[in-house]
């Protein structure tokens, strides 16, 4: 690599003006002293230089590593640069070089800065107490479900999961979602232990006059506060990474909930340390940045050329979006995590939204899904690598929050969107509300934000911007806060799609609309619904029967427990009546959801979103995501159903590992009880459905 360096300096000095090198010895001698300078005096320059390289988003570092460069042309060594955009244009070129080189000698060139300057970092931010506890681990893989999972181990595109699981270290457990398949539901139930009244990834809440979008800082700020009992999974002393809700933890970086808060303890940009440290990470990153744009663009091409069906529209701006998942936010939560092991805390959990965000646009099983799975096993396996040099033992658990099930869209099977065809029967004002399709795109803008929280303008304007794809033709989000126009009127008809789920809501009549009062108002929209082929069922509650799944060919009467003709939740698995009946009871149900068919043959969904890969609903893989965890953590010989069951199971396990903080407290409700807390008539099941006993109360 010393070589390698030299060389490239002496061929700079052949194309740029303003580089001259005497000799190769020369050129040996100023790449060692880079070397030097950024082991011993880099970490140094960092501790002062940290708020301003977070408040620049990284383009600091860049400018410092130029100077560096430039400072040692000084000392006559041989090496003559006579500008800092010359010297900067060194240090690019030596990253380039070196980025291609380690992967392909497969050298760990983080080994230096992980053992030795974020090790004594983290010995200073280490909490006082014993760290014989071993700690925990939670890194999700968002998206992607169990039986890709399976196959991807077998294949080769996960191998360092696959050796876990072959030397026996591991077990791979399979559980099952709440019928809101998507992560902040999935998440709000995992972090939290309750998921209560969260039907979709964005709904529209007719009490306040605005749509809610989970993945939107304020909107998930309102639904953690909403959800929060201030203990949850995090709370002792733990890290959130990149997730939608923080589950209390006091370190957050990342985390949609906690993005807007300013008041959070340390130094400006201290959760950035061990990304920083390294002076050559952030020009490595735009690097492959690059990199992944011209794959992304590459792969797009291909599939338009090979005619790959189903596909959607990939554009430029996408390509860049992608890249920030694959490889901008994965770099900064990767780093880190490793410096939360080094720093001792107790339980991290952290979520890899690579996978999910490639397989939306690309498809589930596709060669740049499956490729991107192999980058996020590959980064699993460096905290692995990390973990066994951290000043506490720790266990590791991989896990994901849903799957996908892929399909032809909607507007693609039948030349329509759903809102379209509520249009068409209504004959009044219904309003698509979309939003981005892209979860990276959300995190890009909270990210940016949160870099810049300590500049409020600059954060406020990065906020608003990163918001206005919340809902389209000028309807509020729920990010706007109370201090939304009281004076704008909602619209008549609100469509709303979260993968192959779509929510109709009457917006300007207030409470649930009964199928009474529809069929009254639309004589025409159920028997639409209902009978179209891409729809496989709808929910709506009948004043006199309550609540009802409709389909083609039959109804299932949830609250009566009985079927009339053929039993449309049948094709969804057998836990399907009970997940329906939960939802029905949320307060804020949409008048009718609606589930896209499940061809089982193919199995395919329809989402209503333009997304090749989809989760939200019923169908298919979506709903089974995975527990790959180490064998002494033990799990319930039944199955796992629903989120908050599954919190649950995490908690006992800190308990386990010796975390007695995680105990329940006098008079709750024990961690191995069927139920999780306080009940809630809204939650219940109908009678006789015992696996639902689950579902009858949010976490304690």
């Amino acid at each position: 690599m010393w070589l390698l360096s030299s060389a490239t300096l002496v061929a700079l000095s052949a194309v740029l003006s303003d580089v001259h090198v005497e000799g190769f010895a020369s050129a040996l001698a100023v790449t060692a002293l880079i070397g030097l300078l950024n082991a011993l005096v880099w970490p140094l320059v960092l501790r002062l230089a940290l708020p301003l390289t977070v408040l620049t988003l990284g383009l600091g570092v860049i400018v410092l590593n130029g100077a560096i460069v430039l400072l040692i042309s000084l000392a006559r060594t041989g090496v003559y640069v006579s500008s800092l955009s010359a010297a900067i244009l060194v240090t690019v070129a030596l990253t380039i070089v070196n980025t291609a080189a380690s992967g392909i000698l497969g050298i760990d060139d983080d080994a230096f800065w992980y053992g030795n300057v974020v090790r004594r970092y983290g010995r200073r931010t280490a909490p006082p107490a014993s760290l014989d506890t071993p700690g925990l681990l939670f890194l999700e893989i968002d998206g992607l479900a169990h039986d890709v999972l399976l196959r991807a181990m077998r294949d080769g595109n996960a191998p360092t999961l696959a050796s876990w699981l072959h030397a026996g270290s591991h077990e791979l457990t399979r559980w099952e979602t709440d019928w809101s398949s998507q992560t902040g539901a999935c998440q709000a139930g995992l972090l939290h232990g309750d998921n209560h009244d969260m039907p979709a990834f964005r709904w529209w809440e007719k009490d306040r006059g605005v749509p809610i979008v989970t993945n939107h800082p304020r909107d998930a700020a309102e639904l953690e506060r909403r959800h929060s009992n201030g203990r949850g999974l995090l709370f002792a002393d733990g890290a959130s990474r990149a997730n939608i809700v923080s589950g209390d933890a006091p370190h957050s970086l990342l985390t949609m909930s906690t993005v807007l808060q300013r008041d959070r303890p340390g130094r400006v940009g201290q959760d950035y340390f061990t990304y920083f440290v390294n002076p050559y990470n952030v020009t490595r990153t735009l690097v492959l940045v690059v990199r992944e744009v011209i794959s992304e663009l590459w792969s797009a091409s291909r599939q338009r050329r090979l005619d790959i069906q189903p596909r959607i529209d990939r554009s430029f701006a996408y390509a860049l979006v992608r890249a920030w998942a694959t490889v901008v936010q994965r770099d900064l939560q990767v780093n880190s995590v490793i410096g939360d092991m080094y720093a001792g805390r107790p339980v991290v959990y952290t979520t890899f939204l690579a996978y999910d965000e490639v397989a939306h646009h690309s498809g589930i099983e596709r060669p740049e899904a499956l490729k991107t799975l192999r980058d996020v096993d590959h980064q699993i396996g460096r905290i692995a690598s990390a973990a066994r040099s951290a000043p506490r033992p720790y266990e590791l658990v991989v896990l994901s929050d849903h799957g996908q099930s892929q399909g032809a869209t909607f507007r693609q099977r039948y030349g329509v969107t759903l809102e379209e065809l509520v249009r068409d029967v209504v004959a009044v004002g219904a309003v698509a509300i979309e939003g981005s399709r892209s979860e990276a795109l959300a995190f890009l803008g909270a990210s940016l934000a949160e870099a810049s929280a300590h500049a409020p303008l600059l954060s406020d304007a990065l906020m608003r911007m990163s918001e206005r794809t919340t809902a389209d033709r000028g309807v509020p989000s729920a990010s706007d806060g109370d201090d939304a126009d009281a004076d704008r009127q909602p619209p008549d008809v609100v469509v709303m799609a979260s993968g192959c789920l779509g929510l109709i809501s009457f917006a300007r009549t207030p409470g649930r609309v009964t199928l009474e009062d529809i069929e009254a108002r639309y004589p025409l929209l159920i028997s639409v619904l209902r009978e179209h082929p891409g729809i496989g069922f709808l929910l709506v509650r009948s004043h006199q029967h309550g609540a009802l799944a409709i389909g083609a060919g039959g109804v299932s009467y949830l609250d009566e427990q009985r079927v009339e003709g053929e039993d449309p939740l049948l094709p969804f698995g057998p836990h399907a009546a009970r997940h329906v009946a939960r939802t029905a009871g949320f307060p804020h149900c949409p008048d009718i959801v609606v589930n896209s068919t499940y061809w089982s043959d193919s199995d395919e969904v329809a989402a209503f979103e333009e997304l090749v890969g989809s989760h939200g609903g019923m169908g298919g893989s979506q709903s089974f995501p995975f527990l790959l965890h180490p064998r002494e953590l033990a799990v319930p010989v039944e199955e796992m159903v629903g989120a908050q069951r599954v919190h649950r199971q995490l908690r006992a396990w800190l308990v386990q590992l010796g975390h007695a903080e995680y105990r329940e407290e006098p008079g709750a409700i024990p961690a191995e009880a069927p139920t999780g807390g306080v009940a809630r008539a809204e939650d219940e099941v109908p009678a006789g459905d015992a696996a639902g006993a689950d579902d009858k109360a949010s976490a304690s």
